[in-house]
């Protein structure tokens, strides 16, 4: 409703003696001027600019005869003020009588042109003369004050009240004064308090008690308008209300009613739109009363006071309460304390802000400040400013000399507010944005606002909104705005109100935006303006003249691209109602006007029907259309039905809002007809807090659509109000229609202040049934929000809002001479955006009221909402709260039906888990006896495979249940979470079983340091490498180091973590699961998940597999496991080239074209794994590995071989040295190496190649025959894991399926060189022959890598017959290499393939000699085996 904005300003005023600071202030009815008093003097001030005018010194003379200055009260048309006197106690009269003095001031206006303060403008500025009544406006008048009259009341004034053309004064003999503005009592008789009865209610007897004793008076009164007659305090604290009984105001017509209860009241205030009096008790609470229509009596409507939970050290320490104001749009009140402090709270009690507690009262170092405490107050113009004079601790007891102090002096404060557009323009409660309105700028929650016109809109606007930061505005629906763009995020889009507009109609009075949120349009004192959001441009009125000529009295509203408003025209005297176009010129030109009978209060739009309410209490419902007649486009109106209320509202000014809705009584299924069920519209008014409803009149015969003309059809009359609810501020409701939420958006949502919200909800019967005759089709159900509703998200189940935030920056001002600033005294207060959910109050209240199926509907209407979850879990745990905590046994306990009702819904097993774990340990057996045993649960979740909530399951059985349970179902989550590849899981579960198993409770076991060099990490490279192969292969030197340094890499996240205690029985059994999964993926060939279990667990798969190599390690079904790896790695099987036969490619003469083509198309490292390898290092280490290639003197042989060979020496690109000579076209010496980025030759090179239609479709062929670059780098790790750990027979299928020779020949190599088990290389002759037999029948593609490794499966063939079975597998010395230069020629025509990379020195003639290569393999060999391989990653 109200928020606080930034920091009070404190006003200038002239400081004195103690005798001139302010204690009062008082504003004139309109609230332009204000009265300020001093002891003795009266100063009047001005509200915009906020500066002094006049001020007037009592001399002393008669200061010292009349005494101080007391109260003040303004004539209603602001000519005069009267000022009571209030005797100086140190002052002693001879006479024995008591004076009571009032000051009749005349204020007149200077005479001419003169104005105190004029705005300045630079020469030639269009402001300077063209506005009429611009002198009026802009500048502060300069006024006279002089006192004209003087009265003598006899004893001591109490209080003064304007009441129409009378002045109301009571004394403190128990007397009641009327007196005429001009100083004269017109010869009426004061009446005698003691004379007036009092009763409960105006029933009772004529002759109530009577006030019998003589010193009772009144000591604070106020006149309410719409309830004729006086709110009143007694000195005593009692209150009451005296009304004249009829027309004359005299003691015989005068009956007062009071409530018998309250005896401590200390101030009134009364609201006359809503007709209730606030009374301030003693207490340090405000009692808001209402008058009860029928009997008269006093009701208590509600109360308003700080409760103990919100504020727990002070709620009752804040003494009385000393002053209470209504705002001017009687939409809340502003409450202070003796002891200091403001609160501010909604017509019917809900806080909006209190300066008690938070920022306000503590500093940022946590010490407790001085309340501000505050002798009087008054709001300024439309609410956006509350005038208060402040005295800050000891209350005006003196002002201190000491300079610094000046934040402690009595001194006027201006607080600055921004309201909500709903307190003025309540028609704006059927859309969905949040519309804030300051004096100055406009506050919207549409920050990321819809651009429908977006797509529609030039490209030149949005250059230009790129151009000047990102648009705030997103696209959305026709009717709602997405759901991101209400709630998007905290900030508000602001919008600075035109200038030219304020200055000369400040203040801004109403507001409005359209459905889309993309209009504006504001009225101030004359005239409107509206404001595009896209275009981000004001449109004012061309001719000033229009402007200043209109009066907007009934608020404003949207109608597609209209503006509608009801106004008062100046010139003509007459009421109208107009329509204005948005995108045409704003000039009456294009106007739609309508002349109208009475001054229309409030106006609203639905669908296609004006709804206005009249000051004669009559509502005139107007259709609306669009009109085109020729260029221009306007708006048509036609009065629909008038309808007079006069009989059910006794004053017009009491109804807050009116609006035509679809919602009725009836459902629209009891409906005969579809098409009334769309036209059922009834009247919803607020009459002062009471919703009323008058729906249409069906009673009588209907007229069928077809028979009557649409044009002519009778309206239906209304039916008799029937009064939906209580003590309700605003109201909303839509005209959307949805099918799916038709609970949502057939409802009408209530904002009842203190008491919260309500929902009047229909109640539809489940699949068309005919509904019970004894149900009601709509229910009322109340629930309680955190926050002010502001708007209601229907689709959403959201309620929109904001809420006062403030900022401390009292840690700026830290020296003790900066201690006493107002930045430091108060908090900077903004305003921020907020939301709630309300789903789950309303799903737990027909749940209450068991309506179950209806809670059911609701819920699954909503349950594609993204917090939908929440909503259950929100629900569930409010009740557990409730019920688990209670001290009484509850009869009927609902925690079982919301279990029930929850396990309708798929989330059932996390909502109860994130309850539990959400709440405390002592409430879990209570939830668990509700929903059922956790153990069903988890096996629930184990069956649903939902393994997140099943562990969750497990933290509460372990809390409950003895830990062999818990480890019972953690085995059985385990072994699930291996099964699925949940790594993270796997690693808590590891981690939980420990815990169990010593005794802790969920603490992680410490991960030891070191790591063992021979520990492989598996796959973990993928996640923690960013050299080997991810990012930066081309830097790294040959392959051996990339492979080499996997085999030091620390193994992961858990790696050795638990071969420290391996005689731990716990991780014997963790052990036991791992082998046991580890078996199941060899046996199921699953190699990949093999890599990733091993990498992500840290198993230690190298010694395993040693383990296992005769057992579960072996190839029982080569061709199944080659087809399996093959779609594990997404590898596909090779297909042969229809050229292949003609293709030089064969003769391996292009061959680096191919390759280079390959690098060049490759933006992954991974493709190009050690192409840029320098050659020194490949002489000096080559490796047993595979992925090396063809060696130096395989090349020279092949080079040698036949004479079509010896040509490509000649030329650049010729088989030289394959990929590792593209870097430099010199030969490579021992100390160069090729890096990233030497590629200039290459590409000089490389344009003159001209390749044939076949070598382009070869290359091709080549790209399409190999697998992904990430199956690639896997699969040659497995391979060197399974190399490492002797398992050949996976080496030979992941050879086969890489289609590299020299991992065969490698193979061969070690099986030379190595006792190697005979049942193995049995195994290994048996599966190869089954790949050659599967290949010739389904693979043919495999064909020509097999005939390639012909001489190496011949020679397993031999050495398995010769075979005598070794003791164990060891390496060799160096010696026993065998020769095995032979097949390498063919070799290296055959592997096309990327991945054997031969060094590049070869077309320099300097051969490495076999021997030496052959040796220094040899030596690796041996070293690799004996485990001592090792090297650091740089």
């Amino acid at each position: 409703m109200y928020f606080l904005s930034g920091w009070p300003k404190r006003l200038l005023c002239p400081l004195g003696s103690p005798a001139e600071a302010p204690f009062h202030v008082q504003s004139d009815p309109q609230r332009t001027f204000f009265a300020v008093l001093a002891p003795v003097r009266l100063s009047i001030w001005y509200s915009r600019p906020s500066v002094l005018i006049v001020t007037y010194k009592e001399p002393e003379k008669s200061s010292s005869q009349f005494g101080s200055y007391k109260q003040a009260e303004w004539r209603p048309d602001s000519t005069m003020i009267a000022v009571s006197v209030a005797q100086r106690s140190s002052i002693v009269f001879l006479s024995t009588t008591a004076y009571g003095y009032i000051l009749f001031f005349h204020i007149t206006s200077t005479r001419g042109d003169k104005y105190l303060y004029e705005p300045v403008y630079p020469k030639g500025s269009p402001q300077m003369k063209g506005t009429p009544h611009f002198k009026e406006e802009q500048c502060a008048p300069a006024l006279n004050l002089e006192m004209r009259k003087l009265l003598d009341l006899q004893a001591p004034i109490m209080s003064l009240q304007s009441v129409l053309e009378d002045l109301l004064v009571a004394t403190s003999d128990g007397l009641l004064h009327l007196i005429h503005w001009e100083g004269m009592t017109n010869g009426r008789k004061a009446i005698n308090l003691c004379t007036v009865p009092f009763s409960a209610d105006l029933q009772s007897s004529r002759a109530g008690s009577f006030l019998g004793f003589t010193d009772v008076h009144i000591r604070d009164m106020e006149y309410c308008a719409t309830l004729d007659g006086f709110a009143v305090v007694f000195n005593d604290g009692k209150i009451g209300f005296i009304t004249p009984v009829s027309s004359r105001f005299t003691a015989e017509q005068l009956h007062g009613v009071w409530p018998q209860d309250v005896v401590d009241g200390t101030c009134v205030a009364v609201n006359n739109k809503y007709r209730l009096m606030a009374f301030g008790c003693a207490s340090g609470s405000v009692q808001v009363y209402t008058i009860d229509n029928a009997t008269g009596a006093m009701l208590l409507s509600h109360k308003l006071q700080l409760t103990a939970k919100q504020y727990p050290d002070i709620w009752n320490k804040t003494g009385a309460v000393k002053l209470v104001k209504w705002s001017p749009d009687n939409s809340v009140v502003i409450v202070t304390w003796e002891n200091g402090g403001l609160s501010l709270w909604s017509v019917f009690g809900a806080q909006l802000i209190c300066t008690l507690g938070g920022d306000f009262a503590y500093r940022s170092d946590g010490t407790k400040k001085d309340p501000l405490k505050i002798s009087s107050m008054s709001w300024g113009a439309e609410g956006y400013h509350l005038w208060v004079v402040s005295g800050f601790g000891a209350h005006n007891t003196g002002i201190e000399s000491d300079s610094k102090s000046i934040v402690k002096q009595p001194g006027i404060l201006l607080f600055q507010f921004i309201k909500s557009v709903l307190t003025v323009n309540p028609c704006m409660s059927n859309q969905e944005q949040v519309l804030l309105q300051g004096e100055d700028r406009l506050y919207l929650n549409c920050g990321e606002a819809s651009q429908i016109q977006s797509a529609r809109s030039s490209s030149a606007r949005s250059e230009h909104k790129a151009g000047g930061g990102k648009s705030p505005f997103a696209d959305s629906g026709l009717e709602s705005q997405g759901l991101s763009t209400l709630l998007g995020h905290r900030h508000w889009h602001v919008v600075q109100i035109s200038n030219t507009y304020l200055e000369s109609n400040w203040p801004i009075r109403f507001s409005a935006i359209d459905k889309l949120g993309q209009n504006i349009a504001v009225v101030g004192k004359f005239g409107f303006a509206h404001y595009s959001l896209l275009t981000k441009k004001w449109k004012l009125f061309g001719n000033i003249t229009q402007e200043q000529n209109m009066i907007v009295t009934g608020g404003l509203a949207w109608w597609n691209d209209f503006i509608v408003l009801a106004c008062y025209n100046i010139s003509d005297r007459q009421e109208e109602l107009r329509v204005y176009l948005r995108t045409s010129n704003l000039d009456n030109a294009f106007a739609h006007i309508t002349k109208a009978q009475a001054e229309t209060l409030l106006l609203s739009v639905f669908r296609d029907v004006v709804i206005v309410f009249r000051a004669d209490c009559s509502i005139c419902l107007y259709s609306i259309e669009r009109k085109s007649d020729g260029p221009n486009t306007t708006a048509g109106i036609q009065v629909l039905q008038e309808v007079s209320m006069s009989r059910y509202i006794p004053h017009p000014f009491l109804v807050v809002s009116v609006t035509l809705t679809s919602v009725s009584t009836e459902n629209g299924i009891t409906l005969k007809m579809p098409q009334q069920a769309r036209d059922a519209e009834s009247i919803m008014l607020n009459l002062a807090g009471q919703l009323i409803m008058m729906q249409r009149d069906r009673s009588g015969p209907q007229i069928r659509e077809k028979d009557s003309n649409p044009n002519q059809r009778k309206l239906l009359p209304f039916c008799p109000p029937v009064v939906l609810a209580q003590s309700v501020e605003n109201v909303w409701t839509t005209c959307r229609a949805n099918k799916q939420k038709r609970h949502l958006l057939e409802a009408l949502w209530l904002s009842c202040g203190g008491a919260g919200m309500k929902v009047w909800l229909p109640l539809f019967p489940r699949d068309h049934r005919k509904p019970h005759s004894f149900l009601s089709q709509r229910i009322m159900l109340p629930f309680h929000i955190n926050i002010y509703p502001l708007a209601v998200l229907f689709e959403d189940a959201l309620v929109l809002g904001a809420v006062n935030d403030t900022l401390l920056y009292d840690s700026l001002y830290a020296r003790s001479s900066a201690r006493e600033q107002l930045e430091v005294l108060f908090p900077y207060c903004v305003v921020e955006r907020t939301s709630q959910i309300y789903l789950h109050h309303i799903l737990r209240q027909l749940l209450v009221r068991n309506l179950g199926e209806q809670a059911l509907l609701l819920a699954q209407s909503c349950a594609a909402l993204p917090y939908f979850p929440h909503v259950l879990e929100l629900m569930l745990h409010e009740v557990l709260e409730e019920e688990a905590t209670s001290r009484e046994p509850i009869p009927d306990p609902l925690l079982p039906t919301v279990a029930k009702f929850i396990t309708e819904f798929p989330l059932f097993l996390q909502t109860v888990v994130h309850c539990a774990r959400k709440t405390e340990y002592a409430l879990w057996n209570y939830l668990f006896a509700a929903v059922g045993n956790p153990k069903d649960l988890f096996e629930e979740c184990l069956m649903a495979q939902d393994l997140d909530t099943a562990a969750s399951y497990l933290i509460i059985l372990q809390n409950m249940e003895v830990p062999a349970v818990s480890r019972q179902h953690a085995t059985l989550l385990f072994n699930t979470a291996l099964e699925q590849g949940k790594w993270d899981l796997c690693r808590h579960m590891i981690r939980f079983l420990k815990a169990i198993g010593s005794g802790e409770s969920e603490t992680p076991p410490s991960t030891p340091t070191a790591q063992e060099p021979s520990s492989s990490g598996g796959f973990e490279f993928f996640r923690n490498r960013s050299i080997s192969l991810s990012q930066s292969a081309e830097n790294v030197p040959a392959s051996k180091f990339s492979l080499q340094k996997t085999l030091s890499m620390p193994s992961g996240p858990s790696g050795k973590r638990w071969s420290k205690d391996s005689d731990c029985a716990e991780n014997m059994y963790i052990d036991m699961m791992l082998w046991r999964h580890a078996r199941r993926l060899l046996e199921e060939v699953r190699l990949k998940d093999l890599g990733c279990f091993a990498a992500q667990l840290g198993f230690e798969l190298i010694s395993w597999l040693c383990r296992e190599r005769t057992r579960a390690a072996r190839v029982d079904n080569f061709v199944l496991a080659l087809k399996r790896l093959h779609k594990d790695f997404l590898w596909p099987l090779p297909i042969i080239p229809a050229s292949s036969l003609s293709s030089p490619f064969r003769n391996g003469k292009y061959r680096t074209v191919g390759e280079q083509l390959l690098k060049s198309q490759s933006a992954d490292p991974f493709l190009n794994l050690e192409i840029d390898a320098g050659v020194p290092h490949v002489q000096r280490s080559q490796s047993w590995l595979g992925n090396i290639g063809p060696t130096h003197h395989e090349i020279d042989t092949a080079s040698s071989h036949g004479p079509q060979m010896q040509d490509a020496f000649l030329s650049p690109l010729s088989n030289k040295g394959d990929e590792c000579s593209i870097g430099s076209a010199t030969d490579l010496t021992e100390s160069s190496s090729v890096v990233d980025g030497d590629w200039t030759m290459v590409d000089e090179n490389f344009s003159t190649l001209s390749l044939t239609q076949s070598e382009l479709e070869h290359i091709s062929m080549e790209l399409a025959s190999k697998g992904p670059h990430k199956s690639q780098v896997q699969l040659r790790y497995l391979l060197h894991i399974f190399m490492e750990a002797g398992c050949l027979d996976w080496c030979i299928v992941i050879g086969l399926i890489l289609r590299e020779s020299s991992i065969i020949n490698q193979i061969v190599v070690l099986i030379q060189s190595s006792e190697v088990d005979g049942e193995m290389l049995q195994n290994i002759k048996t599966g190869l022959h089954a790949v050659d037999r599967w290949a010739s029948t389904d693979c043919p593609g495999y064909k020509p890598f097999l005939n390639i490794i012909k001489p190496q499966v011949q020679k397993l063939s031999e050495l398995t017959e010769e075979q005598v079975q070794p003791e164990a597998f060891q390496p060799v010395p160096v010696g026993k290499t065998p020769e095995h230069a032979g097949p390498r020629a063919e070799e290296s025509r055959g592997s096309l393939g990327h991945g054997s990379v031969p060094p590049g020195e070869v077309g320099g003639g300097s051969l490495v000699s076999r021997k030496e290569e052959d040796t220094t393999r040899a030596e690796e060999e041996d070293s690799f085996q004996d485990g001592t391989y090792d090297c650091s990653v740089s």
